[in-house]
Parts: C-alpha cells; structure tokens; sequence
C-alpha cells in the first residue's frame, strides 16, 4: 500500500514510490538522480529530454535510468 500522494513505479528493476503527478524531471529530483546526466526510458520508450517536464508519470509505469559515464 502506498502512501497518500505516493504512486508506485519500477526503476531499473526496482520497486520506488514517488509523488503522484510527478513529471519526469521531478520523478529524477525525488530519486535523486543529476538529469543532466541520464537517459530514461519510460515503458519501453526513450523520452526526449525536452519532453521531460509535460511528460507525467503514470502508477505502475517501467522507468530505465541510464547515467553517462566519463571515461578515458
């Protein structure tokens, strides 16, 4: 059961709770995940960057977080 205001999501495999009526640049604050650095696939669609902040986060949605990593 989740919490009032809470929804529940997968994240990279993993059961989260965030804010319901999130958008995916606040779903990324709440994870604390840098959304500068990040790709999200959103049920098994990659979800352009400027289309983050009108793209709401539905209960029960299969979110992937890929974080860019520097390297050398």
């Amino acid at each position: 059961m989740t919490p009032a205001g809470k929804i529940s999501i997968t994240v990279n495999g993993e059961a989260r709770e965030i804010a319901a009526g999130s958008n995916i640049v606040e779903m990324l604050e709440q994870l604390g995940v840098d959304s500068q650095r990040v790709a999200v696939e959103l049920n098994r669609a990659i979800a352009r960057n400027p289309d983050w902040t009108r793209t709401t986060v539905e209960p029960g949605s299969q979110v992937e977080i890929v974080e860019f990593v520097g390297g050398g």
